[in-house]
């Protein structure tokens, strides 16, 4: 909603959003409740914080749901709507093909949806990885310089002094011509391909604030919970493309990407 006031007015919501802490109050009691949700189900995880990271059990789980929820909102709300929209699309051929794929291996697993059938599923894994790379679900990125360093791009090199803010636009790395083949077309097969060659183009996929290929770290400021995004993304593939052939879409643009209405479903033809 700031994002439609009108420039003049940005003072307002600089002053109201970013100025005073809206108090506890006001959520306390849905977030007790999300709270003792976490207690109760992930006692293997709050277990583990306690035992081998020696982190008290109760910052432990506000952790949890923090990552949770700020992911939920900040990367799936954005993001899933995005990959449907990509996905779809597409077209039917790539459509014919994920459905083809994701059956198959199920089939093969048994008929179920395991971490090893996820990770056999190539082309939807690499479609996943597609739609992060054209439009990252947060493209802009903050950050104060630390220490002298020297940015250095293909062809350039920038001197940025310690203290100095910092702008950064994935799409910058993600559509980068040099790296990329058509960077602004949707390839879903893009990542399909040698190791050797899948990992050097998954290396400026940066829509995690970091290198897909790199991990998170309490140094580093990259998104803690990606590979869950990346999981969860292949697994609504997967549900989509268990039941159904096909959809299309109708697409609205939004100030943080974009309203997907799903207008037809092709009922699955086979299993």
């Amino acid at each position: 909603a700031p994002r439609l006031l009108p420039k003049s007015l940005s003072f307002i919501e600089d002053f109201f959003l970013h100025t005073f802490p809206f108090p506890f109050s006001l959520v306390k009691s849905d977030y007790s409740k999300l709270y003792a949700a976490f207690n109760k189900h992930a006692e293997t995880f709050l277990d583990r914080a306690e035992s081998s990271f020696g982190i008290p059990r109760a910052e432990a789980c506000h952790n949890l749901v923090f990552i949770a929820g700020f992911n939920a909102y900040g990367g799936f709300k954005p993001f899933f709507p995005s990959l449907i929209k990509w996905v779809a699309s597409a077209g039917h051929k790539l459509h014919r093909q994920l459905a083809g794929e994701i059956r198959a291996v199920v089939l093969g697993h048994g008929g179920e949806v395991t971490l090893g059938a996820l990770d056999a599923m190539t082309l939807t894994k690499s479609v996943v990885y597609e739609a992060l790379r054209i439009e990252p679900p947060i493209p802009f990125q903050y950050g104060r310089a630390r220490e002298d360093m020297v940015v250095r791009s293909h062809d350039a090199a920038y001197e940025v002094k310690k203290g100095e803010m910092l702008f950064g636009y994935q799409p910058f790395a993600t559509r980068d011509p040099t790296v990329f083949d058509r960077p602004e077309e949707f390839v879903g097969d893009r990542f399909v391909g040698g190791r050797g060659e899948k990992k050097m183009l998954l290396r400026d996929v940066y829509w995690s604030n970091g290198r897909e290929t790199d991990d998170p770290t309490a140094e580093n400021k990259q998104c803690p919970a990606k590979d869950l995004v990346v999981l969860m993304s292949r697994v609504l593939l997967v549900e989509l493309f268990l039941r159904y052939d096909g959809l299309t879409v109708e697409i609205e643009p939004l100030p943080l990407g974009s309203s997907v209405t799903i207008t037809s479903l092709d009922k699955a033809t086979s299993v």
